[in-house]
């Protein structure tokens, strides 16, 4: 299933800026394609079709729905564009409504056609589709934004890839790895504490005149100032031999630590502890994902993951702190106070890289200490605010004040009833995530690699 074009590895482009230049597009075109292929070479035929859960979608849809992503654009902007033998739009538009009724996600795994044989001749159909596109056609304004827009989309997809799998097979499935994190020590001495960051007025969001070469979402626009008063906030995210401590201190039992919402999840839904705890006979948490059954106890310093905004919020409850604000989260992430700017990452505007973060990129496959990228922390000193897992913040997602939506039936549909997460995690391609990104997901929802970090108030 591999794309036997020649490729330009991401490590080759000069991130984050892209260049209208046809060559280097079709490279990055092959490389999105091929990143996304290499997550499901090792599946097994049954393993595409199957749907977990209805939150969860089934490989097969994945791989079908980001080519149906470029089969639009090409029928669209190519005029000499062949169609597939089928049109598999009622299967694979997700929630278009531009492009007819979307089919319900509860039940994309009801449906035996497209068979996987048909999907993936449909996804080697579009690659010699756009292939032909960019020998034909000139790079517009305009069809540059939507193939890169197409980009970020499959790149956002690949994480979901990463998702869905984790919970249809967890430590059953065998990723391509690559090396082993970095050390962690390099003769520092290492402690978790809370860092006060000052108050005052900071500007969020992306500036897209400062950074115009560069790609991001309308919802991280536009720029805006706030007011902050001083706070402190944790240097790392929390970790599992914190979060332990909570769940054998009764943390799920004790409704005094819970939003009201929050405690009707855990009653209803018997949360003890994050997903994928379990506990063995003699009564200790472990947790199975890609590297296997891994026991609480022995990997304390790791992030915990896969927790609900309403478990992250009550934990800090209980810790005496509160979820940051992502207008906190961002400051402690990006603000240069030496150079009186902000920076694209936490370490500065250098690409992301293995010895920086853990992103899906390094082929770790799991969380590292969070002490492990000594050279991608903040200027404030904070640890892992971009790679190892997604961080809630206590923040709504809504349009920053004159907000224009850019992408027609994109993020902005999802405004409301959502919170905000911030940075990244080891299953997010290295060229989608900034620190202004702006995730979001649902509170009670904790499928996703989610951890957070506390703040509290000078």
């Amino acid at each position: 299933m591999e794309n036997q074009s020649k490729t330009l590895r991401v490590t080759d482009l000069k991130y984050p800026t892209f260049e209208k230049d046809n060559n280097k597009m079709y490279h990055l075109f092959n490389e999105v394609r091929r990143q996304t292929i290499e997550l499901v070479e090792t599946l097994e035929i049954e393993d595409f079709v199957i749907q977990t859960e209805t939150f969860m979608s089934p490989p097969r849809w994945h791989i079908g729905h980001v080519s149906w992503f470029f089969d639009q654009l090409l029928k669209k902007n190519f005029k000499n564009y062949k169609s597939f033998k089928s049109d598999y739009s009622f299967y694979l538009n997700s929630y278009y409504n531009a492009f007819g009724e979307p089919f319900n996600k509860a039940k994309r795994g009801t449906i035996s056609r497209p068979t996987v044989s048909e999907t993936i001749d449909y996804w080697k159909w579009i690659n010699d589709q756009v292939s032909a596109f960019f020998k034909q056609i000139e790079l517009t304004d305009e069809i540059f934004k939507l193939f890169l827009l197409a980009y970020n989309h499959e790149w956002q997809h690949q994480e979901l890839i990463v998702y869905d799998i984790q919970h249809l097979l967890q430590d059953i499935y065998e990723p391509k790895r690559k090396n082993n994190p970095p050390p962690y020590t390099n003769g520092t001495v290492h402690k978790k504490e809370m860092i006060k960051i000052p108050g005052g007025i900071f500007e969020m969001g992306y500036d897209q005149n400062k950074w115009k070469d560069f790609f991001a979402y309308d919802v991280e626009m536009p720029p805006h100032k706030v007011f902050l008063n001083d706070y402190y906030i944790d240097n790392t995210p929390v970790t599992n031999g914190d979060y332990l401590q909570f769940v054998l201190q009764g943390g799920y039992s004790d409704y005094k630590n819970w939003l009201s919402d929050g405690w009707a999840a855990v009653k209803q839904n018997k949360w003890q502890a994050p997903m994928y705890w379990e506990k063995d006979t003699n009564g200790d948490w472990f947790r199975r994902d890609f590297k296997g059954k891994k026991y609480i106890e022995h990997y304390p310093d790791e992030p915990v993951t896969n927790l609900s905004y309403y478990e992250a919020d009550a934990y800090a409850r209980w810790s005496g702190k509160r979820l940051p604000t992502e207008a906190e989260w961002e400051k402690a992430a990006s603000w240069d106070e030496n150079e009186n700017t902000k920076r694209i990452y936490p370490w500065g505007n250098e690409s992301p890289n293995d010895i920086n973060s853990n992103l899906l990129e390094s082929k770790i496959w799991s969380v590292c200490n969070v002490f492990q990228y000594e050279s991608g922390k903040s200027y404030y000193g904070c640890y892992d605010m971009v790679g190892d897992c997604w961080e809630w913040t206590q923040s709504e997602f809504m349009a920053y004040p004159g907000f224009k939506s850019g992408f027609t039936e994109y993020n902005d549909k999802w405004f409301g009833n959502q919170k905000v997460l911030r940075g990244g995690s080891f299953g997010t391609p290295k060229l989608s995530t900034r620190n202004t990104y702006r995730n979001f997901f649902r509170p009670d929802e904790r499928w996703m690699i989610s951890g957070f970090r506390c703040a509290k108030d000078v």
